[in-house]
């Protein structure tokens, strides 16, 4: 993920005590914010992708290890994301870290490109792959579902994308879904929006 440094640029950093005791590292970037040209990416809207899954009648959750860690940075790159440790080493990251300004929606591009093709059963939302069906063209709901995700998973081999196992969550009744449960599936009725999910959105940004 990182590797020693001789690049004349660097950025200092520090760790910081999370709430649950952890430690957090923390790049001061502002310089190279400063430099950098705001990518224009749009945030997928949580409507949008709630519409897209309406009506079927199971579904599964992937969450993706580290997805920042997970995109590696171009060569060219690499220089200008050397960090300065208190002990005095130098060090350069290879993968793309948390704290760059653009690393979310670079982020979410990728994903959202990716799945594009298999946008009939896949939603996604940054590092979450929603992967939703119903029974169609003489196939069972969960022989149409077994046969999305044998896909989803296939194209995230391809690209090298790797998930959660603690966090992967399949066929429930209900599941996390921007920290809290938006959807419950009725067996003949298909998904459904929960009453406090419902509440927890209004109450949110769009």
């Amino acid at each position: 993920m990182v590797r020693e440094s001789k690049s004349t640029h660097s950025s200092p950093t520090f760790c910081v005590r999370k709430p649950n005791g952890k430690w957090r590292m923390v790049h001061a970037l502002n310089k190279l914010h400063a430099a950098t040209i705001p990518v224009s990416t749009p945030i997928p809207r949580k409507d949008v992708l709630q519409n897209n899954m309406a009506g079927c009648t199971i579904l599964s959750a992937l969450d993706m290890v580290d997805g920042y860690y997970q995109l590696l940075m171009r060569e060219s790159d690499i220089p200008l994301m050397a960090v300065s440790t208190p002990s005095g080493m130098l060090w350069e990251w290879l993968v793309m870290p948390q704290g760059l300004s653009n690393t979310p929606v670079t982020f979410n591009r990728l994903v959202t490109q990716l799945f594009r093709p298999r946008r009939q059963f896949v939603q996604t939302y940054f590092d979450d792959i929603f992967v939703h069906s119903r029974a169609s063209e003489g196939n069972t709901a969960v022989e149409a579902h077994l046969a999305h995700l044998r896909e989803v998973l296939l194209c995230m081999r391809e690209n090298r994308l790797y998930a959660n196992i603690n966090s992967v969550s399949l066929g429930p009744r209900r599941f996390p879904f921007w920290a809290v449960s938006l959807a419950r599936t009725v067996p003949g009725e298909g998904v459904c929006h929960c009453t406090m999910a419902g509440a927890r959105l209004a109450e949110g940004p769009a």
